[in-house]
């Protein structure tokens, strides 16, 4: 979804290349827009004022000339721009069709709180079958945010509404909102923070209990994320139009461009499979090459793996720990790493705290640890250094005394 604002700004050249380019790529695409600026603007044309009750216009007859005249504008311009395709770039002149229609029924909002809101309407029915077919063909579909009943009339709708009613409707793999902001505020889930800073990811739940507190465009998009979510949309995305590669950014890093809203955490601290051998290698080779952690083969790994736990991001695995038993009071923590990008957000310690949880529910009352450069880590977390007399004998004669690891044991509490 794009507001209108998007479209007037500079940055929309931009966007256009990147839906043009995810279009290229066999992205399944329907954009939708709004027009809030550009009917404001036909409104003042025609010298008519704009009525609202709470945050809602009410369209009245004379307002819909307007609505039918902005929209209007903005879906050629948008059909337009795509036209052009990818200048200046390899694929220029490459075909990229949009298709457009009566794929949205609407009905009106209808009176509240005495108000009759007339030509303002809600998203009644999405003919999925039909924008599907224009999919499966290799098309984007452009929605506008107005919707047509049964008897012809014309309504003009939310853009938010038929964006996330339009990806109920498809069981989209992602709603992507792009407004003025890059996300949402930080503020709105810690009073101390920076002004300026957005929260990267959060879950419906953690949405709840600050939607209160948003207001405009972030409450609107809040309100689009939390029912999509709730229709099991997997992913709502809340990205700024004004920042240039966002929306590639967004799909194609770990790190996002905006704020990212899941139903759970989006980050899966889970029991390691057979299927994470390759990213447990990958995460843990350059620490084994830096002495940091002892090597361990893939044959090993794979006869141990039942003994990892994994922190996935998006398909990655990002952070890793293991507990070895050794007796009902002794057991190993080992291959504790965590990715060197993703090391400030404490997921070693959810990783501590899962193999302890673990540790404590096998009846064991001790973990220990060897390391030789993380033992302040270590220590910071509870753990207290110990002689290697305190190992157990099977790993007292695996002691390796040319690495010369220091030994660290806690008490489960």
């Amino acid at each position: 979804m794009l507001e209108g604002d998007a479209i007037a700004d500079d940055n929309f050249a931009h966007i256009v290349q990147d839906i043009a380019l995810l279009n290229s790529l066999g992205v399944r695409l329907v954009i939708v827009h709004g027009a809030r600026p550009q009917i404001d603007q036909a409104l003042n044309v025609l010298n008519i004022k704009s009525q609202f009750h709470g945050d809602l216009r009410i369209t009245d007859q004379a307002a819909l000339n307007a609505v039918r005249a902005a929209i209007g504008i903005v879906k050629s311009d948008i059909e337009a721009r795509l036209s052009v395709g990818l200048p200046n770039t390899p694929m220029h002149g490459a075909r990229i069709r949009v298709v457009s229609g009566n794929f949205v029924t609407a009905k009106p909002k209808g009176v509240i709180d005495g108000v009759d809101f007339q030509h303002t309407g809600e998203v009644r029915r999405i003919d999925r079958q039909a924008i599907s077919q224009q999919l499966d063909q290799g098309n984007i579909v452009l929605l506008s945010s107005c919707g047509y009943s049964p008897s012809g009339e014309m309504f003009n709708l939310a853009a938010e509404d038929v964006a996330t009613q339009t990806a109920i409707s498809l069981t989209a793999e992602k709603l992507i909102l792009m407004g003025e902001s890059e996300g949402l505020p930080a503020t709105a889930k810690e009073s101390d923070s920076d002004s300026s800073m957005v929260i990267s990811q959060l879950t419906t739940d953690e949405l709840s209990r600050i939607i209160d507190s948003l207001s405009g465009e972030h409450k609107f998009h809040a309100l689009a994320a939390s029912t999509a979510i709730k229709a099991h949309i997997n992913r709502v995305h809340l990205l700024s139009y004004k920042v240039d590669g966002a929306l590639l950014q967004e799909l194609f890093t770990h790190e996002g461009a905006g704020t990212l809203i899941t139903a759970d955490d989006y980050e899966l601290l889970r029991q390691a499979t057979t299927e994470d051998v390759a990213g447990i290698l990958e995460l843990l080779t350059p620490l084994e090459e830096q002495g940091v952690l002892v090597r361990r083969s893939r044959e090993l790994l794979e006869t141990e793996i039942h003994r990892f736990k994994v922190i996935e991001l998006d398909g990655m695995v990002i952070a890793c720990a293991a507990l070895y038993p050794y007796s009902s009071d002794l057991a190993e923590l080992a291959c504790v790493a965590v990715r060197e990008e993703y090391r400030s957000g404490q997921r070693g310690d959810r990783l501590l705290n899962a193999i302890s949880a673990q540790a404590k529910a096998e009846k064991i009352n001790n973990l220990f640890v060897l390391t030789t450069r993380t033992a302040h880590w270590f220590m910071e977390r509870g753990f207290s250094e110990a002689d290697i007399s305190a190992l157990p004998q099977e790993r007292q004669s695996l002691y390796n005394f040319q690495r010369n690891s220091k030994i660290f044991i806690k008490e489960l509490k």
